[in-house]
């Protein structure tokens, strides 16, 4: 074969090989660009409560890339608002399986698997959060991992967590309404309100705050402010078991 033909085979066999990469790459990089667009409406939705069309969203985000584990990391969350808690484990499972370092899968399936009892794989999860020199936002395992170490009845080391959480961070909610409950259960019912006080100043009463603040009052001589707050749940929360036991006093 001529030297000059062999040399054009040579070039269009390299030339049509690069196209066909070309052409992969650019579908590859479409499809990370979709599931990258379905990822953030799906947190969107998923935070403005709109539960389907956030779960339509995150699906379309993992049919696009089957491993997007942030994707995974949502789809755990939402199957968990919805309790469907087997389908919620798979995806958070899975999502670690992808990224084993991510900070943020690892709060969300600690805090996970502690909320079901799995209090070894859980804590361990958190605390290779919390060890993580990256993580700027240690209060989170801390809180997280406060409530793991109550789930276990060590409500001591929980309490330290949760201390420790409002150091870093005075204002995180979480913490503060746990610190509400610690307060008001150890008759420290000026600590108790201090705390609702801060809570409410980043988040909206639940039933539970409701009760404790109901209680707390009462306790500090307040009956006109113990009968708003009481008011307030069975207006609110009236189906709620706190609004139940209100009902049910004499």
């Amino acid at each position: 074969m001529p030297r000059k033909t062999v040399l054009r085979l040579v070039l269009w066999l390299f030339f049509s090989t690069l196209a066909v990469c070309l052409l992969g790459c650019s579908g590859n990089a479409k499809k990370k660009e979709l599931a990258d667009i379905y990822l953030q409406l799906g947190v969107r939705y998923l935070n403005l409560n709109k539960l389907e069309s956030s779960k339509e969203n995150l699906k379309k985000a993992v049919e696009q890339e089957p491993d997007n584990a942030q994707a995974h990391n949502a789809l755990g969350y939402l199957y968990e608002r919805i309790e469907r808690h087997q389908e919620a484990k798979e995806h958070y499972q899975k999502s670690l399986d992808l990224m084993p370092d991510d900070i943020s899968i690892q709060n969300n399936f600690g805090r996970f698997l502690c909320e079901r009892s799995e209090f070894d794989q859980g804590t361990e999860l958190l605390k290779q959060a919390l060890a993580n020199l990256l993580n700027d936002r240690a209060w989170i395992a801390m809180t997280n991992l406060g409530l793991c170490q109550l789930g276990m009845g060590n409500s001591q080391k929980a309490k330290t967590y949760f201390k420790d959480a409002l150091q870093l961070n005075p204002s995180y909610a979480p913490a503060l309404l746990e610190m509400q409950k610690f307060s008001y259960q150890s008759g420290d019912h000026w600590a108790a309100k201090g705390y609702l006080q801060r809570y409410l100043e980043q988040a909206s009463h639940t039933p539970g705050t409701l009760w404790i603040a109901i209680q707390t009052e009462q306790a500090l001589g307040n009956p006109h402010l113990a009968g708003e707050y009481r008011k307030e749940l069975l207006d609110k929360f009236p189906s709620s078991p706190e609004a139940k036991k209100i009902r049910a006093q004499p």
